[in-house]
């Protein structure tokens, strides 16, 4: 058997949590669970967030909260909200248990495997090493890359996105629409997650417009997207017509503060 990799002090005695919102996602989440808790980061811990699953993901969450408990007790912690009430409000919810646990470090990720877990502790080196308020797990910086699965069809429609996004709200960011990212507590806190308007995926947009408009340091790194192999995709209309009407919304708001400062 492999000797276990061993990392200096500052990675393994970094509080990190690792919010995973779910929908029927009862295949993917104990891969995701087991892949999460096998980082050499053994103060990791993970926050799953289910809507009421119809096919079993919070019971499936649920029992491997009591399977991952070790010394200091839980490793997996389960919130379960009754209703499909959008990614966006499950990762606030997500996100201010981590916070209240006393998490120092927050990292987001989708359940269906297509963020690969392995990324973790180099996203949790360049923080410690920058200083960035937020890590990016990017997929459009040099070095980033999409899974081989993606068709022509979906490549255009995510460059598009990005390209539209970054059009309306001049970020300098190259992934503004990536899921995949690492949050220093006090950068969190700065976003006053309650007063996030967004649902659905649109969230990503809004909390890096808001990273960048309070001067949060924002860091990419390469990554694989990997596709989802289990399950079903969670893109419908509405969610799609939020995502195209918040940027606006956003840029509206900001101009709108401007003008109450002036």
């Amino acid at each position: 058997m492999p000797t276990p990799v061993k990392l200096p002090d500052p990675w393994s005695r970094s509080k990190v949590s690792v919010v995973v919102p779910t929908f029927n996602e009862a295949e993917n989440l104990p891969v995701l669970v087991e892949r999460l808790l096998a980082l050499p980061l053994p103060r990791l811990r993970v926050v799953v967030v289910d809507d009421n699953s119809p096919d079993g993901t919070g019971e499936i969450a649920d029992k491997l909260a009591v399977e991952h408990r070790d010394a200091n007790g839980e490793r997996v912690t389960v919130v379960h909200r009754q209703a499909k009430d959008g990614l966006g409000r499950a990762y606030v919810a997500g996100m201010t248990r981590a916070l209240d646990d006393g998490a120092d470090f927050v990292a987001q990720m989708d359940a269906d495997l297509s963020h690969p877990p392995g990324y973790l502790p180099q996203m949790l080196g360049t923080m410690l090493s920058t200083g960035a308020g937020v890590v990016i797990g990017s997929r459009y910086v040099p070095g980033g890359s999409l899974s081989e699965y993606w068709n022509l069809r979906r490549r255009l429609l995510s460059g598009w996105a990005n390209a539209y996004v970054k059009a309306i709200l001049a970020m300098p960011v190259r992934d503004v629409t990536a899921g995949f990212k690492l949050w220093r507590r006090e950068a969190l806190q700065a976003l006053d997650l309650p007063s996030v308007h967004s649902s659905g995926y649109s969230f990503q947009v809004e909390t890096h417009f808001r990273a960048y408009r309070r001067g949060q340091k924002i860091v990419e790194i390469p990554i694989h997207f990997e596709d989802r192999r289990e399950g079903a995709s969670k893109m419908d209309l509405a969610v799609q017509l939020e995502s195209a009407l918040r940027p606006f919304q956003l840029r509206r708001h900001e101009r709108g503060a401007r003008r109450r400062r002036s």
